[in-house]
């Protein structure tokens, strides 16, 4: 694609960056047959290749974003699968989130909108934040049907109400800071991303993939000051305050490996493990660049690390089908499709995967609380083509995934929390629950 900046927009790093993208982009179309918004909504300008041509336009311009291109780049889910179709290699990713920055930056939304932006910013980022929220959210749930039908203001609170939990697990035993010693002779350490919303929605997470680590000969350093990893905020287009969540994971994991070392940094959520190994582009006009590489380059989602450090079950199968739902954000974002399933089979069960695998579940980060409608549309989608697997239960890797797909008929247990049950660990408790 031909592009016109001028020599002065071309000295800002990010419009250079996009520049490059756009210019790798031959228009061929492809990414239209696997975006989830073209194939819901018909729409060009709700395909990568649409938001591609608004997004140039208004950069080349260098005006404020309009009403238009906000409504398009918002209902991008930032899935990825454009990136797993395109034969031309457009790092699409980088584009977008570009693209949301610079909405953030000069377009001014509805107050209501601010508002709702403002609290999730405040709040999902923070464990403890988190859990107050979700306990009034609990207490409010009775009054959802009182809402007014239709409108975006009401249509997102409903959402937010109905996805509270009835209940919040106890906080996590384990995934504190501090270290957590192997099992016999120490063969690897690894630092754990406790990360945020998921310490919240569901902590035995973190506890089976600590469990199961330290059981396999793993140190496991879950470190000081390491947080969110500021994927909710930075796909909020909040730059400032995404870069300032990842810059404190960069120092907290530079102090583990400068000191005792690494050997990995471990993700359990999918979308946070995209996002950290895309530090080091993140910050490659900034001070901190070496170190936010050599983060990223450590970086591992949980699957690549058992697979890496040789998983071994240690119980005989127990004969269940699992239906595995890939994570966008794994499959597309960092390119793990295999080793999650390879891992299930290698502990005795049976995996079958849904039609329309590549396609979005509608959670997308904070995206089924904005895009409430077309979110709902999309988990319904995946809940009908996973039920036709007829399996026992859907494995994924991701924490937004599974709360998505909550409550759809099928028990949805995080892959680690099966791999940790049938190496010595309790059987998940979403499973003893189904």
């Amino acid at each position: 694609m031909q592009t016109s900046f001028t020599a002065a927009q071309l000295r800002d790093p990010a419009i250079a960056a996009s520049n490059q993208v756009l210019r790798t982009c031959v228009h061929c179309g492809f990414c239209t047959a696997t975006c989830p918004t073209f194939v819901l909504l018909g729409d060009e300008l709700d395909s990568p290749r649409g938001r591609i041509y608004l997004i140039k336009d208004m950069l080349e311009a260098g005006r404020p974003a309009t009403a238009e291109v906000v409504l398009h780049v918002d209902r991008c889910l930032s899935c990825l699968s454009c990136m797993t179709t395109c034969p031309s290699g457009v790092h699409y990713m980088h584009l977008v989130d570009h693209a949301r920055t610079y909405v953030a930056q000069t377009y001014r939304r509805p107050w209501h909108e601010r508002g709702l932006r403002a609290l999730l910013a405040g709040v999902l980022p923070y464990p403890g934040r988190f859990r107050r929220v979700l306990a009034a959210a609990r207490l409010a749930r009775p009054f959802a049907r009182l809402l007014p039908r239709g409108g975006t203001l009401f249509g997102r609170m409903r959402a937010m109400l109905a996805m509270a939990p009835a209940s919040l697990p106890p906080a996590g035993v384990l995934d504190g800071v501090g270290v957590h010693r192997a099992e016999g002779a120490r063969r690897f350490r690894v630092a754990l991303l406790a990360g945020c919303a998921q310490r919240v929605l569901d902590p035995a997470i973190n506890d089976a993939t600590i469990h199961l680590l330290t059981r396999m000969g793993g140190e496991v350093v879950v470190a000081a000051g390491a947080g969110c990893c500021g994927a909710l905020t930075h796909h909020m287009g909040r730059h400032a305050q995404a870069m300032a969540s990842a810059r404190a994971n960069i120092f907290a994991w530079s102090d583990e490996i400068d000191g005792a070392g690494l050997d990995g940094i471990v993700m359990n959520a999918s979308g946070c493990g995209t996002m950290v190994k895309d530090y080091g582009f993140m910050f490659r006009d900034e001070p901190e660049a070496a170190a936010a590489a050599r983060v990223a380059a450590l970086a591992m989602d949980v699957s690549e690390a058992l697979e890496k450090f040789g998983y071994v079950p240690a119980r005989p199968a127990p004969g269940l089908t699992v239906a595995y739902h890939s994570a966008c954000s794994l499959q597309h974002g960092q390119k793990v499709t295999d080793t999650p399933k390879v891992l299930l089979r290698k502990a005795g069960f049976r995996v079958v995967e849904p039609a329309e695998g590549h396609l979005c579940c509608g959670s997308a980060g904070t995206y089924n609380l904005m895009q409430p409608d077309i979110a709902a549309r999309l988990r319904e989608r995946k809940l009908e083509n996973l039920r036709a697997t007829r399996p026992d239960l859907v494995a994924t890797g991701n924490i937004g995934c599974m709360t998505q797909l909550a409550g759809g008929g099928l028990p949805v247990v995080h892959t680690v929390e099966l791999l940790d049950w049938m190496a010595g660990g309790p059987e998940p408790a979403g499973l003893c629950r189904a």
